[in-house]
């Protein structure tokens, strides 16, 4: 899933832009944008780097019940 951008909490600095290696963030009018979501490799840097906590990923809980089903986490 995409990066998913809170606009309460961001405040345009450009970091997610900056540190992004796949390039999926640009400027739009002094506010960041998402313009290729489909590019987005989910590395995280994005989270990990914004001052703000503004970016964040929205994972659909069926996406994460396969994991569970199988044992996974399981011994």
């Amino acid at each position: 899933m995409p990066p998913v951008i809170d606009r309460e909490r961001c405040t345009s600095c450009g970091v997610c832009e900056d540190i992004c290696p796949g390039d999926i963030f640009k400027m739009d009018d002094d506010h960041p944008e998402v313009h290729y979501p489909e590019e987005c490799f989910h590395c995280g840097a994005c989270l990990i780097d914004c001052p703000e906590e503004a970016v964040s990923y929205r994972i659909p809980l069926p996406m994460l019940l396969p994991v569970y089903e199988k044992g996974f986490f399981e011994k």
